[in-house]
């Protein structure tokens, strides 16, 4: 697997009866793909892979392989239980995933010995390459650089780590411990500080909206064309810091559906935003729109 690019976490859309509306996803996962995206990751946290099922996990898994065509999709992989993880990665591998990104279990905060633990059997159970995915500030579990590169000298197929931490400095240090990883940053407002450290992929939020600029802005910042990727990131920073608040499924998907491309609606127990904290929301994305730079096709 190669997983230098922009890969979009991608949001999953929910009709009014609070089903899937898997002919959106199909659509949407082809438009971001085709604005330069390297691959789909269904499932994860922007995902709401929480409140998904088993059997819809592996359906938006289905649709996304076929929306993407040649391109990799790469689901979130995360579980109450190791046991049910485990049957999820085999259930990827089966209906054609080509890799995992592996997260800690869901509701309990793991010492590293549990987490080791987890992880591994996630990772052994396919052949499929594999991404760490460290969110210590949701998940409250943190893979420590010295314990990500521990990993890396036991898990043949641990390929790279989407290093969410908010630290850019991890990235640097994972580096200096191993060199057989690749980095992807995971949080938007980290994007260029993190390729500057030496990452080369992103794991993308706002690119549910926004996907030529947040290729265009990758592609920049890997080519070290800094000023300007830094004219975009500008322009880009506000909207980009939805992504690492609580509720940034709601502001990304309500920015979704400000640019014509999906709905606000999310599976509860989250609520659509409401109020001030709906109207602050909405400018911030209108400013974004309407000073909206432009980009260089792909």
């Amino acid at each position: 697997m190669d997983w230098t690019g922009v890969f979009p976490a991608i949001t999953t859309p929910f009709r009014e009866d609070g089903t899937i509306d898997h002919n959106f996803l199909h659509r949407h996962g082809a438009w971001m793909l085709g604005a330069g995206c390297h691959g789909l990751i269904p499932c994860g946290s922007l995902g709401e892979g929480s409140t998904l099922s088993f059997d819809e996990k592996v359906a938006v898994m289905k649709t996304c392989i076929e929306s993407a065509g040649d391109k990799p999709v790469i689901p979130g992989i995360a579980a109450l239980s190791t046991a049910d993880a485990v049957n999820l990665a085999k259930a990827a591998q089966d209906i054609g995933c080509r890799g995992l990104m592996v997260l800690p279990p869901y509701a309990y905060s793991t010492d590293w010995r549990e987490m080791k633990a987890h992880v591994v059997a996630v990772m052994k159970a396919t052949k499929l390459p594999c991404i760490l995915y460290n969110n210590p500030v949701a998940y409250k579990t943190d893979f420590l650089p010295e314990q990500v590169a521990e990993l890396a000298d036991e898990i043949g197929n641990l390929e790279a780590v989407k290093e969410s931490s908010t630290d850019v400095r991890r990235v640097t240090a994972i580096l200096a411990l191993t060199q057989r990883l690749q980095i992807l940053v995971g949080v938007d407002d980290a994007i260029v500080e993190g390729i500057s450290a030496g990452a080369v992929g992103w794991i993308a939020g706002l690119v549910n909206a926004f996907p030529d600029e947040s290729v265009a802005l990758w592609r920049l910042a890997l080519d070290g064309k800094t000023k300007q990727a830094t004219e975009i990131y500008r322009w880009f920073l506000p909207m980009l810091r939805l992504d690492t608040v609580p509720k940034f499924v709601q502001l990304i998907k309500l920015a979704q559906e400000m640019v014509g491309m999906g709905s606000e609606r999310v599976r509860s127990p989250r609520l659509v935003l409401e109020g001030a904290e709906r109207a602050e929301a909405v400018q911030v994305i209108r400013d974004g729109i309407e000073h909206r730079p432009v980009v260089a096709a792909k």
